[in-house]
Order: C-alpha cells, then sequence, then structure tokens
C-alpha cells in the first residue's frame, strides 16, 4: 500500500464514525448528507457533470413512495434512451442519492443513457429484505413508465456500488427468473456477494481503510438482523443455485479492499455459467475508490472511462 494511500485511509477513518459505534443512525445519515454538501464534501465526491439535467423523482410503490434523482444526458437526436439504475452503497444502513451524483451524472452524459439513482429502505429500521425488494420494485416501476420518462425498456442495466453493488447483482438475478424486464447488463462495483464468508482478502486487510473486517460484520448484522444465517441468495448472490442467462456483467474490485475476494469470486462463479464478463482490480485503490474522486484521482476517472465504455457498448441499439 502506497504511502498516500495510508495517509488518505487516516484522514478517512478520523473524519468518519465507525458503524458499531452509531445509535442514532437517522441523525448519522444527516450528518453523513451534511458533509457531503459541504465545500469540502464536494471536492471530495465530485460534482455532477454540468452538461447533464438532474431532476427529482418520487417512485410510488404499494405502501411507500422512494424519492429518485435522475440524471438526463444532452439532448442528442430523438427517441427514448436507454435507463441505468444505479444503486448507491452505504452498507444497506447509511449513503443516499446524491453520493455518486459524479458517477451518475458521466455516465449519462458519456453514455446517452437516462441514469437514474433510486433511494431504498435503510437497515436496521427496515431489515432485509426490505431494500431488495425496493430495488426490483423500483427497477419495475421505473420500465413500467418507461414512455412517460423517455426510456427505452429494451435498453436497460444496472449499476451499484458495495452494498449497492449487491443489490444491482440481487436484481440482474431476478430479473432472469421474472422474464422482465430483460436487461443488458450490470455494473457491479467491489460488490458485496457473501453475506458470512470471511475470505483472504478481508483477513488479509481486517483494517482496511473506509472499510474495515469489523465494519463489514456490523454492516451485515444490521441487514438481516433476525435472518441472519439465510442461505436465500437474495442476501447473498454468489449463493445462487445458478448463474446461467444472467446479462453481461463488469466487476470492479479494489487493491486494498477486504471486498476484493467478494468480486473476484464473483467473476468466477458467471464465468463458470457461460456469463460474459469483463473484470478489472485497480492497483492502489481502496473500497469507495469511485465515489472519492476528489482524494483519489486516477483510479477513479480510470474506472469511469471503463464503465462507460461497457455500457455503451452493451447499450447500443
Amino acid at each position: 500500500m502506497s504511502v498516500r494511500v495510508r495517509l488518505l485511509g487516516q484522514i478517512l477513518n478520523r473524519v468518519t464514525q465507525p458503524i458499531e459505534e452509531v445509535t442514532d443512525h437517522a441523525a448519522n445519515r444527516a450528518k453523513r448528507l451534511a458533509v457531503q454538501r459541504s465545500a469540502v464534501g464536494q471536492r471530495v465526491f465530485g460534482r455532477p457533470d454540468r452538461r447533464v439535467t438532474v431532476e427529482e423523482l418520487d417512485v410510488t410503490l404499494p405502501g411507500r413512495t422512494l424519492p429518485a434523482l435522475v440524471y438526463r444526458p444532452p439532448a442528442v437526436g430523438d427517441g427514448p434512451r436507454p435507463l441505468v439504475v444505479n444503486y448507491h452503497g452505504g452498507g444497506w444502513v447509511q449513503g443516499n442519492t446524491e453520493q455518486s451524483g459524479w458517477l451518475a451524472s458521466r455516465v449519462a452524459a458519456r453514455t446517452g443513457a437516462v441514469v437514474v439513482s433510486p433511494s431504498y429502505r435503510f437497515a436496521p429500521e427496515h431489515p432485509f429484505p426490505a431494500a431488495v425488494d425496493d430495488a426490483w420494485e423500483t427497477l419495475r416501476w421505473l420500465v413500467g413508465h418507461a414512455t412517460a420518462l423517455g426510456i427505452d425498456p429494451e435498453r436497460v442495466a444496472v449499476m451499484g456500488d458495495s452494498a449497492g453493488g449487491n443489490l444491482a447483482a440481487v436484481t440482474a438475478l431476478t430479473s432472469r427468473d421474472e422474464g422482465d424486464p430483460r436487461l443488458r447488463a450490470q455494473v457491479l462495483i467491489y460488490p458485496a456477494v457473501e453475506m458470512y464468508e470471511k475470505y483472504a482478502s478481508e483477513l488479509r486487510m481486517p483494517n482496511a481503510p473506509v472499510l474495515t473486517s469489523a465494519n463489514m460484520r456490523t454492516f451485515v448484522q444490521l441487514y438481516l438482523q433476525d435472518a441472519y444465517g439465510t442461505d436465500d441468495w437474495r442476501a447473498s448472490p454468489l449463493r445462487a443455485t445458478k448463474h446461467e442467462d444472467l446479462p453481461a456483467a463488469f466487476i470492479l474490485t479494489a487493491e486494498f479492499d477486504p471486498l476484493l475476494d467478494n468480486g473476484s469470486r464473483y467473476r468466477d462463479a458467471l464465468q463458470r455459467a457461460g456469463v460474459p464478463v469483463r473484470y478489472r482490480m485497480y492497483p492502489d485503490a481502496i473500497h469507495g475508490f469511485v465515489s472519492l474522486p476528489g482524494l483519489v484521482g486516477t483510479p477513479a476517472r480510470q474506472a469511469l472511462d471503463d464503465i462507460t465504455d461497457f455500457l455503451a457498448e452493451r447499450l447500443a441499439p
């Protein structure tokens, strides 16, 4: 690990409260959002691409309404646009629709797709499978409103980072089983695909920057609660009985991330099932690096280039 990454990790660990010490999750979420919106926070997390129009959207589901952000690309030509549904990370406990605005807006600007970043219900107030249900039902709602939203229901992809990568993977599996809507692609950014096993990367890096082993174990406990111990693939998509017939995947991992082996093992599972997989591990990168362009610089920009190239290819008419 380079000196730069070590220093970066020390800074991030000092300014964030470990999840295992949080007692008021609603207050913690509000505090994180305020930091994110501050001048310093905007430099760290990055600002949305100025070429993109950002809109607020209410996704109305049975018994609940979930806010979302819509990133619309510059007007080029006529006709409906592809759709990318981007699920944010945060351990199923925290995070928000704005935190990946740097990435989501640039994906929209570069690919011409409409990118929607939806919210979902958080644990511990709403434990598993609330987030899974929200992720899937939001996708169906968006495709069901394709005409009003100006999107092409035949050109749809899902994307997510960390816990959001988990939701994207589960949504792709659900889409395959349900048959509609069909997905063209899935982008899984350092995804959490296994709830219990501590693979070699987590054992090797228990105190990694941004996400420690203790953090991860706490997130899982808060998320699953009474369901802890379940083999349900909706919690651990790596445990699905089959991975055949899934949409093409791009899996991104970071060298200094306890979840590194989650991503590489999911790559292996998809490849064994004959799914087209693109995989890249970013050297000297940490968990969350794609959401921290102002701090990590080059790796985040490289990941953006790789993601947009993959989606442009897979969502082409």
